[in-house]
């Protein structure tokens, strides 16, 4: 058996806890099982058990056989003398601190379905491990757990926004600026759209947002897009533009290899999300600010109706002509900001501010957002697991990728329900 099973039982007291018994036939009576220990160290800080008369105090060691512990060199290891109990499936030997003082053992004994299942949804090679198993969870157990997964998605995507502020001197406007040019990427050109935002400082935007054709010179510029031989009198107008401009502010351009165009739609082309960008840019003024104003779905999304220059909508790339269609962002892409930019942000902002009120606004408008599609979450549908919401969709996308993909049954309360069940199928 795995020792993974084992901090499991111990961490959620799943194991039998009447007539607990050391090796050497003392009584044992666990209050309190400690804290999980994820760093280099005994396995479970600060725990407390009374053994016999006396109430200890320390750290829990949890191996399946007590000869894992001399495996381990543990008795060589001062970091292990705070052991209190040493906790085992089967005691083959006796265990001792660096001065040779022996370490209680206790034999743990728990409920044999919990192993069987274990070892049931590890073989599992299904879409999730708990596929077979997963309906037998109650929906408002799975909703539950929901809300606390949306909860640690926006907690880690607050860690990288305070990692951008930290490195931008705490300029919310210019953190978010950086950020949100990364999701104007849509995921394949996310990190071009990053490194091109982080060569060109939105102040130096600023000074020419009443110019869309500078701002589109200085953002194609900067793309390296404008590098290639180009022969059309606006790609031309543009390169010396932004040769200007570049030697003005001394700026260096990104490698245009960067940017992918292979198997994309002509809707995603960065040349058309670059466009777009700069149009926002010129239609726009201390962006952040106004969200932190007025949290508000409708009105934000008004503030990313913006369209490129008239170029853009008779062209996919430089010097190639298309059918008129006016190129603004549409309603999925605007979505895919709030969520993935505006709402992150408003929590985070919120957060540094202790402002709970505005935290709550930020979670409230996924709830107002329509659910996002893809193959993912039609697959959550078909195991009667729906998604109402982007709401929703942010937690079982996160659900899949972080838990369901790396196998952490143990760490998921849905793995949780599961690995307890005393009848599975």
């Amino acid at each position: 058996m795995k020792e993974s099973i084992q901090h499991f039982v111990w961490q959620n007291k799943l194991f039998t806890a009447h007539n607990l018994k050391t090796t050497d036939g003392e009584p044992v009576e666990i209050i309190d099982v400690g804290r999980i220990n994820t760093d280099a160290g005994p396995d479970f800080f600060n725990a407390k058990v009374k053994i016999s008369d006396t109430i200890w105090a320390g750290n829990i060691e949890i191996h399946p056989n007590s000869s894992d512990w001399n495996k381990h060199n543990h008795q060589f290891d001062e970091a292990y003398n705070n052991v209190i109990l040493h906790v085992v499936q089967k005691a083959d030997c006796e265990v001792t601190r660096t001065d040779g003082e022996l370490i209680p053992q206790l034999e743990l004994a728990f409920p044999k379905y919990i192993e069987e299942n274990y070892e049931q949804i590890y073989k599992e090679r299904k879409w999730i491990p708990c596929c077979e198993k997963i309906g037998q969870v109650p929906s408002v157990f799975i909703q539950s757990w929901k809300n606390a997964l949306l909860t640690e998605r926006l907690e880690l995507k607050m860690t990288a926004i305070e990692n951008l502020l930290s490195e931008n001197n705490q300029h919310w406007e210019e953190a978010f600026y950086i950020i949100l040019a990364r999701c104007f990427g849509f995921g394949t050109n996310s990190q071009a759209f990053e490194s091109l935002a982080k060569s060109l400082p939105l102040s130096i935007l600023g000074k020419h947002k009443d110019d869309l054709f500078q701002l589109e010179a200085l953002l194609f510029g900067q793309s390296g897009l404008l590098e290639k031989t180009l022969e059309d009198e606006y790609s031309l107008k543009l390169q010396k533009e932004y040769e200007f401009l570049r030697s003005k502010y001394e700026l260096t351009p990104i490698d245009g290899s960067q940017w992918k165009l292979l198997r994309m739609r002509p809707d995603n082309f960065p040349h058309i999300r670059i466009a777009q960008f700069a149009a926002l840019v010129h239609s726009s003024s201390k962006l952040f600010s106004k969200i932190v104003e007025n949290p508000d779905n409708e009105y934000i999304k008004q503030l990313f109706n913006s369209q490129p220059s008239f170029y853009w909508h008779t062209h996919f790339i430089f010097g190639t002509k298309s059918l008129f269609r006016i190129k603004k962002l549409g309603k999925e892409s605007v979505n895919g900001i709030l969520i993935n930019t505006v709402v992150p942000f408003l929590f985070c902002y919120a957060a540094h501010k202790n402002n709970n009120e505005l935290k709550d606004r930020a979670v409230q408008m996924l709830e107002q957002i329509p659910s996002e599609k893809n193959i993912i979450l039609l697959n959550w549908q078909l195991l009667g697991i729906n998604s109402d919401s982007a709401y929703d969709s942010q937690a079982l996308l996160y659900l899949k990728k972080n838990y369901c993909n790396e196998k952490k049954c143990l760490r998921c309360r849905i793995g949780h329900k599961v690995l307890t069940l005393q009848t599975i199928s």
